[in-house]
């Protein structure tokens, strides 16, 4: 497992030790893990191995002809159909590692995400990835200004959209903050009463798949600025069960992307500068518009430097259920958790 943060967001990326997972997609290998083999997930993010301040990727061969590789994002509470940071942790610890070949000063490769496909440019040198740039799944708005009553904070409104994950987006003035450090506690206390309230009192359903629903996300955001043709903007994620992304979030760029254009705010190809509540950015842009089962939508590229920060080997706890093998070898009956002599 070797680890990578995207503009301070953590996301560990398993390289091996795991066998394939059943399922044609990554979207059918992520529902297996959900239903029939959640412990992988636990035993990597839970304590004392993990916490909920970082995310872990499972890299599995892909059975898509376009995609090198396929990966399954794990997070605390949920399995995401696509996640822009773990992305971009992903395909560094991918070239960095020789699972795909290098080629500076740019590498091009498809990622095969539980989502979709998704495109990744690499600028490489001296035999490290510097940037990381991917173009994600049509993002589109399910709901403008929609009233929700939340415990403490009354009627409020929130826009609703869809980039990776489902996003309830909500001004941060409106709830009293500026997005700054010490605020942290608070926007986390805030942002799951709302995503609470969002769940119960609005119907969300992606189209085209069913089973991606309901409001798993929170983002509050701060007023756009602009200088000449580039806009920039804070923001701030609460990740379930109440933690804060350290990075921009790229889903949620991707989600307040689509929102921006739905009214009118930003126009194809003009740069937007998201910026995290550390400091951190995410250069981002909308590329073209399409429609997502009649519906507007757009398609939009989100860029971050990231910095593998180590390596580390799990294994599994005495009181795990393992079958003895000869030659003091092991077998976890967990799907895909093996160790050998």
């Amino acid at each position: 497992m070797v680890g990578c943060h995207a503009e301070g967001e953590v996301g560990k990326v398993v390289t091996g030790g795991i066998v394939d997972v059943p399922g044609e997609t990554m979207f059918d290998k992520k529902r297996y893990l959900e239903n029939h083999a959640d412990g992988l997930r636990r035993l990597l993010l839970f304590e004392p191995r993990g916490g909920a301040v970082h995310s872990t990727n499972l890299v599995l061969p892909s059975n898509h002809p376009e995609a090198q590789v396929g990966y399954i994002i794990m997070e605390s509470t949920e399995y995401p159909p696509m996640s822009g940071s773990n992305t971009i942790c992903t395909a560094t610890v991918i070239l960095e590692t020789g699972m795909v070949a290098k080629i500076e000063p740019e590498t091009r490769l498809v990622l095969e995400a539980p989502g979709g496909l998704i495109e990744v440019v690499a600028k490489c040198r001296d035999g490290k990835v510097e940037e990381v740039k991917f173009v994600n799944l049509p993002s589109f708005v399910l709901h403008l200004d929609a009233p929700i009553e939340v415990e403490g904070l009354g009627t409020i409104s929130v826009d609703v959209a869809y980039g990776g994950m489902i996003f309830a987006l909500v001004g941060a003035g409106a709830c009293g903050f500026a997005i700054t450090p010490d605020e942290a506690r608070d926007i986390c206390v805030v942002g799951q009463k709302i995503k609470a309230a969002a769940v119960e009192q609005l119907q969300v359903v992606r189209p085209e798949n069913p089973e991606i629903r309901d409001v798993t996300v929170t983002e509050f955001t701060g007023p756009v600025e602009r200088t000449g043709d580039r806009l920039t903007a804070r923001n701030m994620v609460v990740v379930s069960p109440g933690r804060l992304d350290r990075s921009p979030c790229g889903t949620g760029t991707c989600a307040r992307l689509a929102v921006m254009h739905a009214r009118g705010q930003i126009a194809e190809g003009q740069v937007f500068d998201h910026c995290s509540i550390i400091g951190t950015n995410f250069r981002s842009e909308v590329i073209e518009t399409t429609r997502v089962a009649g519906a507007p939508a757009v398609v939009t590229t989100v860029a971050g430097m990231r910095c593998r920060t180590g390596a580390a080997s799990a294994t599994c706890s005495k009181n795990t259920v393992c079958s003895r093998r000869p030659r003091r070898r092991r077998r976890c009956r967990q799907v895909g958790v093996n160790r050998g002599r």
